[in-house]
């Protein structure tokens, strides 16, 4: 079975530069923005219109936005507020992904040389480590590298 690359990386505590330089240099042909809230004015150089133009010139790379690949807002609250610790999380957000079976809504082929987008800067406490390897639990060969 072939391998697919599928990257992660956070927007937040990067520059610009180092942003899309990462992508470029990581072969990347399109960003799957899996944020709940791409429009929000905190997102910067990410925000959904200014990211999709930027991904296109600066990166020669497509977008696409799966909310369905994001934490509801009230498990996201819930984190937020510690209301809930990592490991609660981590349950409720995996149970969600199994619910809404993220699976039949993307092809391996679309995950292949793609990154999924969210804001946090480290892969460790993030939706999208969570998001790769259900993922990969789900595609044979997927290969998760962290940029």
């Amino acid at each position: 079975m072939a391998t697919i690359l599928l990257s992660t990386i956070g927007f937040t505590k990067h520059s610009a530069s180092a942003f899309f330089t990462k992508l470029k240099e990581a072969g990347i042909v399109r960003v799957i923005d899996i944020r709940l809230n791409n429009v929000s004015q905190l997102a910067g150089f990410t925000k959904r219109d200014d990211l999709i133009y930027f991904l296109k010139e600066i990166c020669g790379c497509g977008y696409i936005h799966e909310p369905c690949f994001a934490p509801t807002q009230e498990i996201l609250d819930a984190w937020k507020k510690k209301a809930i610790d990592w490991p609660a999380y981590e349950k409720r957000f995996i149970k969600l992904m199994e619910d809404r079976r993220i699976e039949d809504r993307i092809s391996a082929e679309q995950l292949h040389n793609a990154c999924l987008l969210c804001s946090e800067p480290t892969p460790e406490r993030c939706h999208r480590r969570l998001v790769a390897e259900y993922l990969q639990g789900r595609f044979p060969g997927i290969q998760i590298r962290h940029l």
